[in-house]
């Protein structure tokens, strides 16, 4: 596969056709789903330094594997993207510099390859490397006088330098992603040296830290954590992503504590109508979608799943108020994602780009 200049957004996961061919698929229509594939990749499908899951080959992999039919030149572009992230990462680590974002984390990094990589199926290569590099994110970075968390950034979420750095704690950029990828890899049965210990250092930290969207310096060389402050709660940064996250840690762990912790956070934060009036639309990325989705997620890995039917009725009734309002047509922040959210299907395991299963 050659990888050539593309028009910006053609091959884009959450707002191209990727993601109207991704409802297609699931909804067994594939005449419908073939033409929003040909939209996506008539101008060349990229494998170069802005592939990821949401973005070129990998995305195209994701979606032409819903259908069982992403083929060995598709796959054979997604590892040497896997390949040249990897060597960039390890170059970095060598180099002693923190990592950005976009090097680990779901939409961007190896966070959302190495899912990917579990959509694969049993054993694929370079799954193991992707797995022993995010449980590297676990080992502390020694920086001036302290020794940082190894997922500390230089970089603000906006991308640009931020005094002290930060760490960031959402499902969507930050280490709830690695924490799912690791917790998601065990319950397949894939297993790295290291790997339940990340685990641990990745949800101990979410305890302490997974009230906020992100954690300062200032914060975290106060002596307790910060309060949590009300925000939106949503899939890609606040605390249902971040609870979700910690329930495959406790699944992944043995630990039931953890796991009534974690589900009584969804129930509270989905009951409470402070947190649900901050949420504004209906998409999968912050919206009525992605809770619909993930509380469903949540109910049924839970012992206890009739006590979610409530929140999850009531969400799906938002939803279907809101939808007509998104004006895009994607995944991620548009109707295509909204819609495979209300219908409450996953044959095709489209949730798995969402790292909520």
């Amino acid at each position: 596969m050659t990888a050539i200049p593309v028009p910006p957004g053609t091959q884009d996961l959450s707002e191209g056709a990727l993601g109207t061919a991704l409802l297609h698929i699931e909804r067994g229509d594939l005449p419908a789903a073939r033409r929003e594939l040909a939209k996506a990749i008539e101008g060349g499908v990229s494998a170069g330094a802005n592939a990821s899951l949401f973005h070129g080959a990998p995305a195209l992999e994701f979606v032409l594997s819903r259908a069982g039919r992403a083929g060995g030149d598709v796959r054979d572009a997604v590892d040497r993207v896997v390949d040249a992230r990897l060597a960039a990462a390890r170059r970095r680590q060598e180099s002693g510099a923190l990592p950005h974002l976009a090097e680990f984390d779901l939409i961007r990094g190896l966070a959302g390859l190495g899912a990917l990589l579990l959509a694969r199926g049993p054993a694929p290569s370079r799954r193991a490397d992707v797995l022993t590099y995010l449980v590297s994110l676990s080992r502390p970075t020694p920086l001036e006088d302290r020794k940082l968390p190894g997922w500390w950034s230089a970089e603000g979420p906006d991308g640009k330098e931020m005094s002290g750095g930060h760490g960031n704690n959402g499902v969507a950029h930050g280490i709830a992603g690695p924490l799912a990828v690791l917790s998601l890899a065990h319950r397949a049965d894939a297993h790295v040296p290291g790997q339940l210990d990340a685990i641990k250092v990745f949800a101990d930290w979410l305890d302490a830290y997974g009230g906020s969207y992100w954690t300062t310096r200032a914060q975290m060389d106060a002596d307790e954590p910060p309060a949590p402050e009300p925000a939106r709660p949503s899939w890609c940064y606040g605390l249902p992503g971040i609870a979700r996250a910690q329930q495959l840690a406790a699944l992944a762990l043995g630990d039931p504590v953890r796991r009534q912790a974690a589900e009584d956070t969804v129930v509270r934060t989905l009951s409470s109508p402070v947190h649900l009036a901050r949420i504004t639309d209906a998409t999968l990325c912050h919206g009525w979608a992605g809770l619909v989705a993930l509380a469903r997620a949540v109910a049924a890995d839970s012992p206890t799943p009739d006590r979610f039917t409530p929140l999850v009725t009531d969400l799906n009734t938002r939803l279907a108020g809101d939808l007509p309002r998104l004006a895009k047509p994607g995944f991620m922040e548009g109707r295509s994602g909204a819609q495979l959210a209300l219908d409450g299907t996953d044959s095709t395991g489209w949730t798995g780009a969402l790292l909520i299963t």
